[in-house]
């Protein structure tokens, strides 16, 4: 029987009552399905579900094989074997044991049919690029994106009839990437993902768009899922002008309906005032009058408020394509001016810049490497949170810098009140029109910064950095489209565009680096800082 996940009536709230889910049905088939939608809109709750982790509030989700998840938040011991990681260690124990001479029944048991286990563990390895790893050292040794693939190894030994992952190219370097898309390539069962990824999605078989509560199921890779997207907004964008031309039609008719009412209302009375007929047919008249009156203004009524629903109706379809729109003529540098100048430099873990590296104007500057070759570590020493072991790294620019981590703000602020830290100096409706440009508008802009989605906090940081004063004419950012969702990503891409200042990033999404307007690529290898080209990062990727 082939493998399949099917949701009947699934719903699911947190412990405080809000609820994610509310009687979801569909089903996930064999092949490789993208699950996407805004950030908040319970993907990841979904996966868990899906592989037992969270239990539902009603409803079923019924499996038919084995499930494997790789969650997003990827944590090993560190001091793991690397055999203990992938969940081989009994097994090969037993098996050495055997090859020894020891032929206890219990090594037997544990071996059961997995005589190739040593050598099926290597292979995988080799085929996520960790061949070099070996079985016998310790978590500790390897890096965060090296940590997700022998997670991802671990799954593939396993070798479970539904695969769920969940953000896995997060922290991953093109290396790695292209492994794990090869991976995901050859998956033969049922396969679904959550990714801001595009590479990856564009491997995808299908697209399952988790919108409302609903799952809506579209043909074809992440390209195809666009275009029906772009079909779908001109298709509500019609009917959308539609409706709002028969709503000013309604209105029309409807104020042309009084003024003829108000009309007939005074011819009336002068005929009555004037005593031309008897005063019971008069009367009668009036009554008539009034009656017919009222239906005919009720109608008209009733015909704009069916035409305003049409249009209410037809506004929901029509997705929130809003877009942060900032113009900032502070942050603007100038061509030629000086920026930053790194010379001799080396970093607290090794990497080094030799001689003398100038940014000048409004640079963008992509860095780009291996996990653990040192990018964010350069980037904290620029931004002065690290002190260099030798050298200098000169900043001649207000700068400012967006860890990984999204730690700038104070969770116990709301987004306003955050942003004010920033700009000490803004009134309080600046601050307020300034949050409007990047989407948080009346109440969003009173919601505590611990209580936004992923999406919402980076925003809501990036708007405190970029708000800030003095305005920065250099901004550091670090993985930036980690965690975000496809919208959110255009918006970041939106909002960098309108930037004027110099833009320091380091990432490995190379369609988020070209989409921003990179000007210049600096690759980080064998512990030295040089330049490079974006043809020779997506060949070495």
């Amino acid at each position: 029987m082939p493998s399949s996940v099917t949701c009947t009536s699934l719903s699911f709230a947190w412990p405080d009552g809000t609820s994610v889910l509310d009687g979801l049905d569909t089903a996930f088939p064999p092949g490789r399905t993208g699950l996407v939608g805004v950030n908040g809109s319970g993907k990841s709750t979904l996966l868990k579900l899906l592989a037992g982790d969270l239990t539902p509030s009603g409803g079923t989700v019924k499996v038919t094989g084995e499930v494997g998840h790789l969650p997003q938040n990827v944590t090993l011991d560190t001091a793991l074997r690397v055999d203990q990681a992938l969940g081989i260690a009994e097994r090969r124990a037993a098996l050495h044991a055997i090859e020894a001479g020891d032929v206890a029944e219990e090594h037997f048991e544990a071996v059961g049919d997995d005589w190739d286990v040593e050598e099926r563990a290597l292979v995988t390895l080799g085929e996520l690029g960790l061949g070099r790893i070996g079985l016998d050292r310790t978590v500790g040794e390897v890096s965060g994106g090296e940590s997700v693939l022998l997670r991802l190894a671990a799954l593939l030994l396993r070798r479970p009839d539904v695969l769920l992952l969940d953000e896995p190219t997060n922290n991953l370097d093109l290396y790695a990437r292209r492994r794990l898309y090869a991976a995901v390539t050859a998956w033969p069962g049922v396969l679904v993902v959550v990714s801001h990824d595009r590479e990856l999605l564009d491997l995808v078989d299908q697209v399952a768009e988790l919108r409302s509560g609903e799952v809506t199921w579209y043909g074809g890779n992440f390209s195809a899922y666009e275009e029906a997207l772009a079909v779908e907004r001109e298709a509500a964008g019609r009917t959308v002008r539609a409706a709002e031309a028969d709503v000013r039609k309604q209105k029309r008719e409807l104020a042309d309906a009084q003024v003829k009412l108000a009309r007939r209302k005074r011819y009336g009375q002068k005929m009555y005032d004037s005593k031309r007929e008897p005063k019971i047919v008069m009367g009668a008249r009036k009554r008539a009058a009034q009656e017919s009156a009222g239906k005919h203004r009720i109608l008209h009524e009733e015909r704009l408020a069916e035409a305003r629903e049409r249009l209410d109706e037809a506004a929901e379809a029509v997705r929130d394509d809003d877009e942060i729109r900032v113009e900032l003529p502070g942050t603007a540098v100038p061509p030629g001016r000086r920026v930053l100048t790194l010379e001799d430099l080396e970093t607290a873990y090794g990497a080094r810049v030799e001689g003398v590296l100038d940014l000048r104007g409004p640079e963008r500057v992509a860095l780009v490497g291996r996990n653990g070759a040192g990018k964010t570590t350069l980037l904290r020493t620029l931004a002065g949170e690290l002190e260099p072991v030798a050298g200098e790294a000169d900043v001649h620019v207000p700068l400012r810098f967006l860890p990984q981590r999204l730690d700038v703000l104070d969770d116990a602020l709301t987004v306003a009140e955050n942003v004010a830290r920033f700009a000490p100096d803004a009134t309080h409706n600046r601050v307020r029109a300034r949050l409007a440009r990047f989407l948080f508008r009346g109440a969003r802009a009173d919601q505590r910064a611990g209580t936004l989605s992923g999406g919402e906090r980076f925003r809501a940081c990036l708007a405190a950095l970029m708000l800030a004063e003095p305005a920065p004419q250099l901004l550091l950012l670090d993985e930036p489209t980690n965690n975000l969702d496809m919208a959110s990503v255009r918006q970041l891409t939106t909002a960098l565009g309108s930037y004027g200042g110099a833009l320091f990033v380091a990432g490995h999404d190379l369609p988020f680096l070209e989409s921003v307007g990179i000007t210049r690529w600096l690759l980080i290898e064998d512990g030295r800082l040089r330049e490079t080209s974006a043809e020779e990062v997506g060949a070495a990727g």
